[in-house]
């Protein structure tokens, strides 16, 4: 919603003031579908050129996130670290049990009752893999976390090539605006000897492909490129989390500590009220009781 309301801003703020200042948008109008051929066209095939196909339904997938914001909300991760704790009290209290959740996520009846979680591939393959190699005797904390934070930083890494593509373009269109603008001059400079009347138009129309360069630029692209990793970067913080509980576990904490290390290092704008995660959590082991 607040992405629609900056765009509408955006357009209200430069053509209202535009207008109010006296322009007329005729000469605009008139000029616009062949500007943004040019300018656009040319946008979207340097696009195509720098990026492979892959590449290309990535960002245009990604776009949606500057309209939907990030996947993770706050309740999202209070079911996180309630998933993480049942699974920590299993695996010490009956490491046989806990086998057949990680092994097989898809039918496991803790998983699924976090639909949302169970559902994310990345999510649930760091959960299962870490306590994998946990129960493989592989429970070096520090190597765990160092393992650990190199696949999360290669995911962030993917995760984030559709706001440097989308970068790239806001990048180039203001040369682009600039070339539209420099064909517009020549095409004028070919209608010289007209009057000036006529010249006026000419030039103004070579003017709108400079004008809508930067305004594309900055005005659109260039904010979508921020949100997009903006968004990106808060969704990271989920997965951070599992590496926070996890890793606390490897240390032998008890698993409300280890639970309450990963609420804490959450971002305080998603981070599950205390009482309100204590509540969940008595929940489960009343459950389990």
């Amino acid at each position: 919603m607040i992405g629609i309301i900056g765009i509408v801003c955006i357009f209200a703020m430069v053509f209202g003031g535009y207008l109010a200042a006296g322009g007329k948008m005729a000469i605009i109008l008139k000029s616009l579908p062949f500007e943004m051929m040019m300018i656009g066209g040319a946008a979207v095939g340097a696009f195509l050129i720098s990026n492979d196909m892959g590449g290309v339904k990535h960002t245009a997938k990604d776009m949606a996130k500057v309209f939907k914001g990030a996947k993770w909300k706050p309740d999202d991760y209070r079911d996180l670290l309630c998933l993480l704790f049942a699974l920590i009290r299993i695996a010490r209290q009956n490491p046989v049990e806990v086998e057949q959740h990680i092994e097989d996520p898809e039918n496991s009846s803790l998983f699924s009752k976090y639909p949302k979680i169970q559902a994310d591939k990345e999510a649930v393959d760091l959960i299962c893999d870490t306590m994998r190699s946990a129960s493989m005797n592989y429970d070096d904390p520090h190597q765990v976390e160092e393992v650990l934070e190199k696949r999360m930083d290669a995911n962030l890494h993917h995760a984030l090539h559709s706001s440097h593509a989308l970068q790239t373009v806001a990048d180039g269109l203001p040369a682009l605006g600039i070339v539209a603008a420099v064909l517009g001059v020549i095409k004028t400079m070919g209608s010289i000897d007209q009057p000036p009347e006529v010249l006026g138009k000419l030039i103004g129309g070579a003017l709108v492909g400079t004008f809508l360069g930067v305004f594309l630029a900055y005005g659109l692209v260039g904010p979508f490129a921020s949100k997009v990793k903006a968004v990106v970067e808060e969704d990271a913080h989920f997965y951070q989390l599992i590496r926070e509980v996890l890793v606390a576990n490897l240390h032998n904490h008890a698993a409300a500590i280890c639970i309450e290390v990963g609420r804490q290092n959450t971002p305080s704008h998603i981070r599950p009220k205390f009482a309100d995660l204590e509540e969940a959590l008595k929940a489960i082991k009343q459950d389990a009781a």
